[in-house]
């Protein structure tokens, strides 16, 4: 075990702080609140990023960048949203700076008073759909499929290195549509997308569901979400998808002609994902000595550790695997430190969690050899290096499909159906995890277990069936059940 990390028994949060910093992905800022994001760690954010740019573009659309400030007035036009973000909005209020008259440094310019404040961007429906009333006039504009990667500012008090900072980076899409159906249809598209890019390149099962009225974005007509279980039984939601019906088109005078040259409001949508998407990746795979990424996101897939010490015979055998593993589309890198035992350099490739790591020392080469470790289950093997490309890309795609597997496994395991509040409350104290119960559909039930228990409804499970239940708390009838858990 590392002792450079607490372990995760002992202190669960602290783990997750000790290893996002000592495994290189941030750090706290001179900026309270703020975060810098490390090479390392945003080299796994880009390749989250490529992997869901694509994804995108894929599914038809395409990028732009719109304005990081948005006039105060924007933002009163649509009245559920500026309730929802009003209390976390940083405001710009003057434009200039000037040196202060006893030489102590520099001062606001009183007399650089904005004439209208600025909202810093935490989030950017208002600003984006008052552009679209000047780019939307006619059916034949729509639909608009636009998405843009940017930075928010959402004030935080009490932060987490990438779960919760004052400033964090995403993508939010936007578009509009001239249907309603054609709207709803986007905002599940979307998040079928987010559960796509979830499992299959996060190796992180999830639940895709809607949220309830009080969990709602701010402005929204519906909320869609996906959900995933961290190890100590807390839940994360890892992306949303927002069918936002006409508010934001009504709110910005956004209407377009139909065929029948009749004028209608808009039918919009927005989604998104951010940086939080780093702290559910540590959170849901890693151990204590160090992370364990999943092969498709790791910046560096195998690492070649020549032993002893670099020598020529060793480094031509591993700059020929390298070649070979590159020739795959496999990234690989040759360690070529001289100062540090093998040891060390072995516990420093867990701690990044590099997912194979090839040992190649002259016995090895005798032999026609390479050990080849994989992190996630810390096995290792001698493989022939004949044919070693080969087998390390069907090796990448197993240790893939194990962490999926495995993190499915521990979800299965901490879901738990009750039926009582006694149930309930056992559940949620001894073995966490999601709870699936039934709930009276009211705002106030919702509410009142939250302030008991700290426990929220995550979402209903958009596969939820019809069944005749009891509230937990109130015994009212209930049709469904829905998903309960403490959350981050």
């Amino acid at each position: 075990m590392s002792k450079e990390i607490t372990p995760r028994s002992d202190d669960y949060s602290q783990w997750y702080i000790d290893l996002v910093r000592k495994a290189g992905l941030a750090d706290y800022s001179a900026v309270k609140g703020c975060m810098v994001i490390k090479p390392y760690g945003f080299g796994i954010w880009e390749n989250m990023r490529d992997a869901l740019d694509r994804m995108f573009k894929d599914t038809g659309h395409v990028n732009a960048y719109f304005p990081l400030f948005i006039p105060k007035s924007f933002l009163s036009k649509e009245a559920a949203h500026i309730e929802g973000f009003a209390k976390e909005c940083a405001v710009v209020t003057h434009y200039r700076l000037k040196n202060a008259e006893d030489g102590s440094g520099v001062i606001v310019d009183p007399d650089a008073k904005l004439e209208e404040e600025l909202i810093v961007r935490p989030t950017s429906e208002t600003i984006i759909w008052n552009t679209y009333r000047d780019w939307i006039q006619s059916y034949r504009d729509l639909p608009l499929l636009i998405n843009q990667w940017a930075n928010v500012v959402r004030w935080e008090m009490r932060t987490r290195l990438f779960l919760r900072t004052a400033e964090f980076l995403w993508q939010e899409g936007h578009t509009a549509h001239a249907s309603k159906e054609e709207a709803e249809q986007e905002a599940r598209t979307m998040l079928d997308v987010y559960a796509d890019f979830a499992e299959n390149w996060m190796a992180l099962p999830v639940i895709k569901g809607v949220k309830t009225e009080n969990e709602r974005f701010a402005g929204a007509v519906d909320t869609y979400c996906i959900e995933a279980l961290m190890q100590d039984g807390w839940a994360l939601q890892a992306g949303t998808s927002h069918f936002l019906g006409q508010n934001f088109a009504k709110a910005f005078d956004v209407q377009f002609s139909t065929k029948d040259n009749t004028l209608e409001y808009v039918w919009a949508t927005s989604w998104g994902v951010s940086t939080r998407l780093m702290g559910a990746l540590v959170m849901a795979h890693s151990d204590d000595e160090g992370l364990v990424l999943p092969p498709r996101l790791a910046p560096t897939q195998v690492v070649i550790v020549p032993i002893p010490k670099p020598l020529p015979e060793l480094e031509d055998i591993a700059q020929k695997i390298a070649s070979d593993l590159k020739g795959l589309g496999i990234r690989v890198k040759i360690d070529t430190d001289d100062q540090n035992r093998p040891g060390y350099k072995f516990a420093e490739y867990e701690k990044l969690g590099i997912p194979v790591r090839l040992g190649l020392g002259k016995r090895d080469l005798e032999n026609g050899t390479i050990e080849v470790a994989r992190r996630d289950t810390k096995e290792k093997s001698s493989v022939a290096i004949d044919g070693i490309a080969q087998h390390i890309a069907g090796l990448l795609d197993e240790i893939q499909q194990n962490m999926f597997n495995r993190a499915l496994a521990f979800r299965n395991e901490h879901t738990t159906s009750v039926d009582t509040w006694d149930e309930f409350v056992h559940v949620l104290e001894t073995k966490r995890g999601f709870i699936s119960a039934h709930w009276d559909g009211t705002s106030e039930t919702e509410t009142a277990i939250k302030e008991q228990t700290k426990a929220t409804i995550r979402c209903i499970p958009l596969d939820a069936v019809e069944e005749d239940g009891a509230c937990i708390l109130t015994g009212k009838p209930s049709k469904r059940r829905v998903l309960f858990a403490r959350a981050y």
